[in-house]
This record gives structure tokens, C-alpha cells and sequence, in this order.
């Protein structure tokens, strides 16, 4: 898929019930800190999925990367209507500060931080919520193509001895 791209899916099956959309992000930084790329799957309630890919254009360290993806997701979202979402990422630290459980001493990271707070209140509810790494492939995929990576290749499943 070519960088800034938006991929919309119509469902085979319904998603979710109630109002709550569905968003999964991933930021890359290539080398970190380097180029940003940022990816993520936004699902409606009826289950409809749109695919988004970008290369923002400016460099920074993965954290960084993180909080933009959360922040174009957070747009999308509110582009397309939506006012109650669960938005799903595997950095620690982004998930952490837009909960109020942890902060940041750099500058750049703080603004970017209030930034993203800021887009947060433009909706009825926002759920954070961290996820390993393995299971936010998609979002992975998308922020890997932005800067013209492959996708990682699947987890070795680990012998138990």
C-alpha cells in the first residue's frame, strides 16, 4: 500500500454493538530517532473498516511516532462521526500519559501530549487501551508502510521445553 493512503472495507460480518468504534495505532520511527510513520484500522459500530497509511514528513522517536498515530486516529474518528471510541496501541508510555498515569520532562513529547488530550475531549468517550505489540499487526503493517518497510515477519511460536 503506497504511503498516505486510506483503505475502506465494507464488513462481511456486523462489528461491534452500541456506538463504540474501534481504532488500533502503531508509529514507527526509522532509524529512532528517524523518518515517522504512522498506521491505523478505524472500524465502525456496523463493522465498516478503513485502513490509513502516512508519512508525516518529519522525524522524531518512536514515543513521538506513537503520539501521532493516536492523534490521526483520534481525527479520522471524528471526521467520520464517531463520538464514543476505543482506541487500541502497544506504546506503553502513550497509553500511560493520555491516562494520567504517567507524564514526560520533553518538551516536544508534552506538547504533543496536550495536543492529543485536547482532540480526546472532542468526543463523548475515549478508551485508552495497551496491547502487546503481536497483537496490533495490522496497525504495524500500516505504519511500517508509510516508510516503505515490509511488514515484520510472524513470531516464531516459542518450543516449551
Amino acid at each position: 500500500m503506497p504511503p498516505d493512503t486510506i483503505h475502506k472495507q465494507e464488513p462481511e460480518i456486523a462489528g461491534p454493538e452500541g456506538r463504540m468504534w474501534q481504532a488500533w495505532v502503531d508509529g514507527t520511527a526509522r532509524p529512532n530517532p528517524g523518518r515517522i510513520g504512522i498506521g491505523h484500522v478505524l472500524v465502525s459500530p456496523p463493522g465498516v473498516r478503513a485502513e490509513h497509511s502516512h508519512a508525516p514528513g518529519c522525524s522524531g522517536c518512536n514515543n513521538e511516532a506513537e503520539l501521532r498515530a493516536i492523534l490521526r486516529a483520534l481525527d479520522a474518528a471524528a471526521e467520520a462521526g464517531a463520538q464514543q471510541l476505543t482506541l487500541h496501541s502497544d506504546s506503553r508510555f502513550a497509553v500511560d500519559c493520555l491516562n494520567g498515569l504517567d507524564g514526560t520532562d520533553v518538551p516536544r513529547l508534552a506538547e504533543l501530549l496536550a495536543t492529543t488530550l485536547t482532540a480526546i475531549r472532542r468526543f463523548d468517550q475515549v478508551r485508552l487501551v495497551w496491547l502487546p505489540r503481536h497483537r496490533n499487526a495490522e496497525a504495524d503493517r500500516l505504519a511500517r508502510a508509510a516508510l516503505g518497510l515490509l511488514p515484520k515477519p510472524p513470531a516464531k511460536p516459542k518450543r516449551r521445553r
